[in-house]
C-alpha cells in the first residue's frame, strides 16, 4: 500500500515546505526538492538519489509515478492541499521529490578530453542568470561549469526551474576566485576572461586547446584577481547604443564560437 498524507499540517510536509524556501535546512538536511517529472528523470539520469516521490494523483497517476520509480525511494500519495502547499511553480505536473545533494567540490572534476571547455561565472546572483548559464552549458555539452564566489544556493527551487533540470546534467563545482584559478592553472587550462578592459574580439582566438571563458555580473563585472591571471581579456562586439548584453547571451556567444573552431580543427 502506498502511504497517504492529506494533512499540509503533517510535520513531515512541513519540514520538506522548509526545505523549499529555506537554504539554510536544505544545507542541514543535505536534501532539497525537484519538481516536475523531466527534472527529476533528469536528477536520476545525473546520478542523485531520491529518498521520496511524492505525487498528487489527479495531477501524476500511479502508473507514471511507477515510471520514474527506483529501488531506493519512498512513494507517498498526496491531496491537493498538501501539494499546493510544496510546489513551487503555478502549473506543474503533480510530482515532486525528496533528493540528496551532491557535494560541488574542485576535486569532484573529471574531464573525459585533453581539451576541455569549461565555463566560469563569477559571483551570479539571480536565479534566472543562473539557470540560464546551465542550460546553454548544457546545450553546447561543455565540460564543467564552475561558480566562483557563488550568492546563491543551487538547489534554489528557482534555479532548477530555470536550468530546466539542467543542474543536474551539467558537471559544477563551486569555489573561490582563488581556488579556481589555481585549479586552472594546476590543469593547464587558459583563462579567457569575458571583459572591456585590454581586450580583443572574441573570433580572433584559439579556444582548441583547454579553455575555460569567465564572465561576471552586468552591475560589477569581474574582480581584478580575475583578470590579473587573463591569458587574454575578450569582448563581444556591440552595434548598438548599449555596451554590454545579459551573461548569459554573452556567454553562449563564447563557448559556440570555441565548440564551432573545435569542430572545423
Amino acid at each position: 500500500m502506498i502511504k497517504q498524507i492529506t494533512s499540509s499540517q503533517n510535520t513531515y510536509i512541513k519540514e520538506l515546505f522548509q526545505l523549499k524556501e529555506k537554504s539554510r535546512d536544505r544545507k542541514k538536511s543535505g536534501l532539497f526538492l525537484i519538481e516536475g517529472a523531466r527534472e527529476i528523470s533528469l536528477a536520476i539520469k545525473g546520478g542523485y538519489t531520491i529518498n521520496t516521490l511524492l505525487f498528487y494523483p489527479d495531477l501524476f497517476s500511479e502508473v507514471q509515478v511507477n515510471s520514474l520509480t527506483t529501488s531506493q525511494q519512498n512513494t507517498i500519495e498526496i491531496s491537493k492541499d498538501v501539494f499546493q502547499k510544496l510546489a513551487h511553480r503555478e502549473t506543474t505536473e503533480g510530482v515532486i521529490a525528496v533528493a540528496k545533494a551532491k557535494e560541488f567540490s574542485l576535486k569532484t572534476l573529471t574531464f573525459n578530453t585533453e581539451n576541455p571547455l569549461i565555463l566560469v561565472a563569477e559571483a551570479p546572483e539571480k536565479p534566472g542568470n543562473i539557470g540560464a548559464l546551465l542550460r546553454t552549458s548544457d546545450a553546447a555539452n561543455v565540460d564543467a561549469v564552475i561558480i566562483a564566489n557563488p550568492k546563491t544556493d543551487l538547489y534554489n527551487p528557482n534555479i532548477i526551474r530555470s536550468s530546466v533540470g539542467c543542474v543536474f546534467t551539467n558537471q559544477i563545482a563551486t569555489g573561490s576566485t582563488s581556488d579556481i584559478i589555481q585549479f586552472l592553472k594546476e590543469n593547464n587550462i587558459s583563462i579567457y576572461c569575458a571583459e572591456l578592459q585590454a581586450s580583443k574580439d572574441y573570433h580572433t582566438q584559439d579556444y582548441t586547446k583547454p579553455t575555460a571563458f569567465v564572465v561576471g555580473t552586468e552591475a560589477t563585472g569581474l574582480s581584478e584577481e580575475w583578470l590579473e591571471n587573463s591569458l587574454q581579456n575578450i569582448i563581444i562586439p556591440m552595434q548598438g547604443e548599449i555596451d554590454s548584453m545579459n551573461v548569459s547571451v554573452a556567454a553562449g556567444i563564447l563557448i559556440f564560437e570555441a565548440k564551432r573552431q573545435r569542430n572545423f580543427k
